[in-house]
């Protein structure tokens, strides 16, 4: 594998009952997360997250990807360049 990066998963979730299948794929990933932050914005009924992990960029495209994959989830991930 390659060298580890340091990035933010930004994830925007649409439909709240995915939240169990993010969590889910959040703690299989979980010796990668840094940390993660999430806030409820109810007057656009949705919430916004925020993960910081530190992976190879293939985890991190990986782990995207699932996030990504949830009906009602919008996930992007910003790498360091180191």
């Amino acid at each position: 594998m390659s060298e580890n990066r340091v990035a933010v998963i930004s994830i925007i979730v649409e439909d709240r009952s995915a939240a169990s299948e993010i969590n889910a794929l959040l703690s299989e990933y979980g010796d990668y997360i840094v940390g993660r932050m999430g806030v409820p914005y109810k007057c656009k009924n949705i919430s916004v997250m925020c993960v910081i992990a530190d992976a190879p960029a293939e985890i991190l495209n990986t782990i995207t990807g699932k996030i990504g994959m949830l009906s009602g989830v919008t996930a992007k991930t910003l790498m360091s360049k180191i």
